[in-house]
């Protein structure tokens, strides 16, 4: 792959949609509206899908979800219009972005202990421990003893909220869990070898090191 190319899913989507995302918080901008109220409002977004989705209302929650998509890209343009460099901003929008995991597979585990299906509540939980370890490895090897770049792996956040749009949507348009199911699955295995993906990454690149 040519220097400087996208690497990840997340990397193109940014890349395609730099422009119109950045003339939107540039708009946002000039109405005074401040970055970290964007994160938050994103937030707000996801804990009614949350609540759809635990209620078992997989259409609306899968809709509301996708609504709140623009959100998480938008925080950034509008700080970058407001020439706001700080790192708070980045540390609220990891970790929004960590509660935000844990509102959807926590609502998702919810729905399926309500049925009884104890199985998909550990497959649920397995899910939300990868999409937390995932991150939690690229902030370790961030750290200035580490020093690694860590964004490897098969399932970054993008893929990973690509799979709970299609499965939520899926069954709510079916009317049918086998797209959760199968969704919740390739989630809770693919977002925990992902964190071993990014484990073995920071073990390679500090044994080159000699470290």
């Amino acid at each position: 792959m040519p220097e400087g190319a996208p690497h990840t899913l997340t990397d193109r989507l940014r890349k395609l949609t730099m422009r119109p995302v950045n003339r939107c918080g540039g708009a946002l901008a000039r109405l005074g509206i401040h970055p970290d109220w964007v994160t938050v409002a994103g937030l707000a977004l996801v804990a009614v899908a949350a609540i759809s989705l635990a209620r078992g209302e997989l259409l609306a929650g899968g809709l509301i979800l996708l609504v709140s998509l623009p959100l998480d890209a938008l925080d950034g343009a509008v700080a970058r219009a407001m020439g706001r460099t700080g790192a708070f901003g980045m540390v609220l929008d990891s970790t929004l972005d960590r509660y935000a995991d844990g509102l959807i597979f926590g609502a998702l585990g919810y729905y399926f202990a309500a049925q009884g299906r104890l199985d998909m509540l550990a497959l649920a939980l397995a899910a939300l421990a990868g999409s937390y370890l995932v991150s939690y490895v690229r902030a370790r090897a961030d750290d200035a003893k580490v020093a690694v770049a860590t964004t490897v792996g098969l399932f970054t956040r993008m893929e990973r909220v690509v799979v709970i749009l299609i499965m939520t949507l899926g069954s709510g348009l079916l009317g049918s869990t086998l797209p959760l199911e199968i969704g919740i699955l390739l989630l809770a295995l693919g977002t925990n070898l992902t964190a071993l993906q990014r484990l073995r990454h920071v073990y390679s690149t500090l044994k080159n090191r000699g470290e």
